[in-house]
């Protein structure tokens, strides 16, 4: 059976490095370590190799209700250790008389760094305190040249993950009815827009689809796919309910609130 038909094409090069970590693993019996994987990369780990008798699998984010995690990959007597998974959590003190940093300021500010998306965990803000969780390899890397959040100066300082800050992700939710699974008809009735605004937000590149850009306004939805509109926020099709009379799709929807990591 060919395992590509069970995922989308554009995730056909991901299934692939999988394949290549599970085959390297029970060759040389040495374990792999990946970078961050997101929510959605997570799920096709574990249908391809969660069942595996011959391996493990152990994912760690560092903090409570991570949502992107490493993942050790391992032979099955080899038991992992905390600190096999390489992270590191950084709390980020900033002015905060005179700023506030969101979410889109510090990704912003770590992207500018030169790095992958893949080398960061989660970012947490909560009651005006900043963390995020990094790869131990970038590091040293990311203190020595992350001097700056926005406009405004900041300094990293190294936490314990016990000091790690609990964030509840918190998600407004609604039951609504769409004429398809398509993604402009589905951000529409998310964000209230008429369909005709959403297009261009999904041409210009401002929509994210499972955290990868998504230009097809025809890309078709899956139960659980989290998106995400620049200047907008991120949201997440929770639920499938099935056909109502009219043959329209009833869907369970909702919006994350501010500052959810």
């Amino acid at each position: 059976m060919d395992v590509y038909q069970h995922f989308r094409s554009e995730e056909k090069p991901f299934i692939d490095e999988v394949t290549d970590w599970k085959a390297a693993v029970k060759e040389t019996f040495v374990p792999k370590r990946t970078d961050f994987l997101n929510p959605r990369e997570q799920r096709i780990v574990q249908s391809l190799i969660g069942s595996d008798d011959d391996l493990e699998l152990d994912w760690n984010g560092g903090v409570p209700n991570s949502e992107r995690k490493r993942l050790l990959v391992l032979p099955p007597y080899h038991p992992p250790q905390e600190r096999d998974h390489g992270l590191v959590l950084f709390s980020v003190e900033y002015p905060r008389k005179f700023a506030s940093v969101k979410h889109r300021d510090l990704l912003g500010a770590l992207m500018s760094l030169g790095l992958k998306r893949s080398k960061f965990g989660d970012l947490l803000f909560k009651d005006g305190d900043v963390q995020f969780v990094a790869a131990e390899e970038v590091a040293a890397y990311i203190r020595m040249n992350l001097s700056e959040v926005g406009r405004f100066p900041v300094e990293l300082k190294e936490q314990s993950f016990e000091q790690g800050l609990r964030v509840e992700k918190r998600w407004k939710k609604k039951t609504g009815t769409v004429s398809s699974l398509r993604l402009d008809t589905v951000l529409a009735e998310i964000y209230r827009l008429p369909r005709s605004k959403v297009a261009p937000l999904i041409e210009k590149g401002r929509v994210k689809v499972n955290w990868k850009v998504t230009e097809q306004a025809s890309f078709l939805l899956e139960e659980g796919d989290e998106l995400s509109v620049r200047g907008r926020g991120r949201s997440k099709l929770f639920e499938i309910e099935g056909r109502t009379k009219k043959g329209k799709w009833k869907v369970v929807v909702g919006e994350a609130e501010e500052d959810s990591a």
